[in-house]
């Protein structure tokens, strides 16, 4: 093929690219749940933030020889209901290959290590081929560790790789992430077959933005399909018992998920009421109709079992709201008027179901 055919089959791609990207724009148009003017303009920046996601996971670290491991979800980057308590670290894999994750544990109460099948941009699934908790795990003295992640079963710490596996997940809970020092992890390939990665050719860049795109649809889809469910079913309650949806979309197998729907006038606050059980970890959180979390870097949106103010008899009230109505654990609405919600109970042998009400805000 000669340079000016390069060219032309390089450019032919960029624009496939931008048309696809363009049409992807209906999604967000014909959402009939983004029914405000900040739902509409949320939902055209989540595509850009999917985006970058995308383009991070099929471009920058797709390299399953060479890989790296890249935030699937951040403060400006959220994908279904981001636990703003949690640092997400993602690595393309080979179920092929043998990988070695090393680092430090850090300070951080909850770590754990997770092998996916990753098929978001086919059906919205992300099947757990493994799971490895820090409380299963072999430290030293000063909290280094080694895991080996691989299909045949090794002595130590060992990740278990199924013939699809695609992807490695790192999960970092904190309870006073102001406070709590992150781990440190790396990975790397045991086994590559060269020393050096390929450079970049006009087929890895094509099938990049292709599987990014597809992602970019997919993932938007998927949870716009369970806001649409959660409004109909959930709507101002946190109710969602049957949890296997959850687990199919890549959800922690010790998290049990309590989703819903909210919608306040003006005036109106939502009251949450729920006794608490015995587990490592629980949070609340407030997100939009695109289930991205609000901005917890500027408002209280959350509230953990660390931050909380507790009843007298060990039970817990949050307050859904504009402004803070003086009593409870007040989550901001953040000038939203609907989104979901969400309340996870991590590690607990009891799942309580929360009671809600709607109520009138005082004044």
């Amino acid at each position: 093929m000669s340079g000016n055919e390069q060219a032309q089959n390089a450019a032919q791609t960029w624009k496939d690219f931008c048309r696809r990207l363009e049409a992807a724009g209906e999604i967000v148009a014909n959402a009939k749940v983004a029914d405000t003017a900040l739902d509409q303009a949320e939902g055209y920046r989540y595509l850009t933030r999917l985006l970058r996601i995308a383009l991070d996971m099929n471009l920058e670290n797709a390299d399953t020889d060479f890989p790296g491991f890249y935030a699937a979800s951040h403060p400006t980057a959220k994908i279904g209901a981001d636990n703003p308590d949690n640092i997400y670290m993602n690595a393309s894999i080979n179920a092929d290959r043998t990988y070695r994750i090393t680092g430090n544990r850090g300070g951080v109460p909850i770590l754990s290590f997770g092998s996916k099948a990753n098929r978001y941009a086919i059906d919205g699934s992300m099947a757990s081929t493994g799971e490895l908790d820090a409380g299963d795990m072999i430290f030293d003295a000063d909290g280094n560790f080694e895991v080996i992640a691989s299909r045949e079963k090794v002595d130590g710490n060992w990740l278990p790789l199924a013939d699809d596996s695609s992807m490695l997940l790192v999960r970092q809970t904190f309870l006073d992430r102001d406070n709590e020092q992150p781990a440190r992890v790396q990975i790397e390939t045991l086994d590559p077959p060269q020393p050096t990665p390929d450079p970049l050719t006009l087929e890895k860049l094509s099938g990049g933005l292709e599987r990014s795109l597809a992602f970019v649809e997919g993932t938007a889809k998927t949870f716009l399909n369970w806001t649409d469910q959660f409004k109909e079913e959930q709507c101002n309650k946190l109710e969602t018992i049957d949890q296997s949806m959850f687990f199919r979309a890549g959800g922690d197998p010790t998290i049990f998920y309590l989703h819903g729907y909210w919608q306040l006038a003006e005036g109106e606050a939502l009251v949450i009421e729920t006794e608490v059980p015995e587990c490592g970890f629980w949070n609340f959180q407030c997100d939009n109709v695109w289930m991205e979390s609000l901005d917890y870097r500027h408002h209280r949106i959350h509230v953990n079992k660390h931050g909380a103010s507790y009843n007298k008899d060990g039970s817990i009230t949050i307050v859904l709201a504009a402004r803070d109505p003086g009593y409870g654990n007040w989550i901001d609405t953040a000038g939203h008027q609907q989104g979901t919600m969400l309340l996870r109970w991590t590690g607990a042998k009891e799942h309580p179901v929360p009671t809600t009400k709607v109520v009138k805000l005082d004044g």
